[in-house]
């Protein structure tokens, strides 16, 4: 088997694990990567913890995205990838930021906080 399939395929799977477009990754992958994120960054400075997992959740998504088009942009293009264009990233931003919203209402209706509001529940 070529060498970039097989590195296209493990791109394109972590990317889409990472990415909003499974309806399971939030809850199990994505969710959990942020709120992760945002406890540690919580553990420095407490108020932080909203924008902490803001950011993280973010993060995950976008990286998804990014990814997925190297993975099979290296699948079909092998070796000879296209560099990721602004109109790419510009539209994965915008999508991130939709999921990210949903996020943030999470967060304010606090169905999301930080680990020791529920420890001390």
């Amino acid at each position: 088997m070529k060498k970039h399939l097989v590195q296209g395929s493990v791109l394109g799977v972590i990317g889409f694990i990472l990415s909003p477009l499974s309806w399971w990754n939030d809850a199990f992958v994505n969710i959990p990567l942020a709120i992760g994120f945002g406890w540690l960054i919580a553990c420095l400075y407490k108020p932080l913890f909203q924008p902490a997992v803001v950011l993280g959740y973010w993060l995950t998504n976008v990286l998804g995205f990014v990814l997925m088009h190297k993975g099979a942009a290296k699948v079909v293009q092998g070796d000879a990838v296209s560099p990721y264009s602004r109109r790419d990233l510009l539209r994965d931003l915008i999508i991130s930021l939709i999921y990210t919203a949903v996020i943030v209402a999470l967060l304010k209706a606090k169905i999301l906080q930080p680990f020791q509001d529920y420890l001390n529940q």
